[in-house]
């Protein structure tokens, strides 16, 4: 659905990546663009010419800001106070990915779920490369979409990932081609309630039609959200696509080994996998298509990665695990005996029902950060567990817990706002401690 901008004004929230994109695609429409951060002058350097740049923004100056259209990004949330302000007077509240959709005249397949949304993107993506669609990654995962639709040949599709928070500020937009993963409580700092961060994933589903394509896993409490839902298990064979984590079927055809196929390993990859296939499916990929794309494919970093064997102890890289069900989903695909290296900030999040999970799969855990202490305390109803401050120590005190045949697995359980900049730096940080091992 495209929307007329010109000699409209458009005041974007947050001069970030996605608020740039945003900024220079309301500027490529015609618009009178805005740029408005909490933070100095700094955090514009490279803003595009014609852009009205406005640091130390507050609530106070939010108020007498009067726009057409307000775009917000994603890292802030949308139901706050200072949203609220900049939103007095303004005629639409938006994301950038809403924003984006109203441009973009290729197929969408929308991806959410609390885990295991990157690495479906990066699947889907690479099916629909090797199908000549194009498939760029985009949303919250890749380039912005907003980016994807100011290039000069955008591509016939995107794979689209959605973050609870993106969706929060959607209108309008309808993917071709639903994908949703499963669900699990976080991002408990930011919603009032599970239900809430529930909600906000469910919008996915809110402009679709009957006809329109769904994948959901199968026999979950996600009730049909059209007439053509597409299922996925790696429990029941009843589904249109099943897995026993290596071999992929197809209403009852093998159509994927991921041992032979792929670097893909572990259920909750078989998931990804079987969803990103059922959805380039639904858009008219060959199966071959989808097998010759996943051949040599591995995971994205961050995502039970590999990182090297020493004294036969194998070390493993999951910092993207920032919630409970990332670590069960870590810790049930693990063979081997594990030492948990787990922790970081607390986002208020109710760590127990790990501990039966705890007491199967793991030898020991170690725990550090901001809540290492509580976590310690309460795995230690399960294995034994230990609390040290920084990452660096955990990797010690594991390495001195971890027999040999054993797994020193980082799943982090939570976020890493405590002590790094995200996800990302924290496994660099791991996976360079485990290098410097010798």
């Amino acid at each position: 659905m495209c929307m007329t901008l010109a000699g409209k004004h458009v005041a974007i929230l947050g001069a970030g990546r996605s608020g740039r994109a945003a900024a220079m695609l309301a500027l490529r429409e015609g618009a009178e663009v805005s740029i408005w951060d909490t933070a100095g002058e700094e955090a514009f350097a490279g803003m595009p010419e014609g852009v009205a740049l406005h640091p130390h923004a507050n609530e106070e100056t939010g108020r007498g800001v009067h726009c057409d259209l307000l775009v917000v990004s994603p890292g802030i949330d949308t139901y706050g106070p200072y949203v609220a302000a900049f939103a007095t007077h303004a005629g639409e509240v938006i994301g950038e990915v809403e924003l984006a959709s109203r441009y973009y005249k290729g197929k969408i397949v929308g991806i959410t779920g609390t885990n295991g949304k990157t690495t479906t993107t990066g699947i889907v993506g690479r099916i629909l490369e090797h199908a000549s669609l194009g498939g760029t990654p985009c949303g919250n995962f890749g380039t912005p979409f907003a980016e994807v639709v100011l290039q000069s040949h955008p591509p016939a599709a995107v794979a689209l990932e959605l973050s609870s928070f993106q969706l929060e500020t959607i209108r309008t937009l309808r993917p071709d081609v639903a994908v949703w993963l499963n669900f699990a409580p976080d991002h408990m700092d930011r919603y009032p309630t599970v239900q809430a961060y529930r909600e906000a994933k469910l919008r996915i589903f809110q402009n679709l039609k009957p006809d329109d394509v769904a994948v959901i896993p199968f026999g979950g409490e996600l009730p049909a959200p059209t007439n053509k839902p597409i299922t996925f298990s790696t429990i029941d064979p009843a589904a249109d696509w099943f897995s026993d984590g290596v071999l992929i079927f197809h209403r009852g055809e093998v159509c994927a080994d991921l041992n032979r196929d792929s670097f893909l390993r572990g259920l909750h990859n078989a998931e990804n996998a079987m969803a990103a296939m059922a959805a380039c499916d639904a858009l008219g990929v060959p199966i071959d298509v989808m097998r010759e794309a996943l051949h040599g494919y591995n995971p994205p970093p961050h995502r039970c990665e590999f990182i090297r064997t020493l004294d036969g102890v194998e070390y493993l890289n999951d910092s993207k695990a920032t919630n409970l069900h990332a670590l069960e989903s870590a810790l049930r695909s693990q063979v081997r005996p594990v030492v948990l290296i787990a922790g970081g900030k607390d986002k208020g999040l109710d760590y127990s029902p790990v501990l039966p999970l705890l007491g199967k799969k793991a030898l020991a855990c170690v725990t550090f950060g901001q809540i290492a202490r509580p976590l310690a305390e309460l795995f230690a109803q399960a294995v034994q567990s230990e609390a040290v401050s920084i990452l660096a120590d955990a990797v010690n005190v594991a390495r001195s817990l971890a027999p040999q045949g054993s797994t020193i697995l980082l799943s982090p359980g939570t976020s890493s706002f405590d002590q790094f900049s995200g996800y990302e730096q924290r496994g660099d940080a791991f996976r360079d401690l485990v290098h410097q091992l010798n």
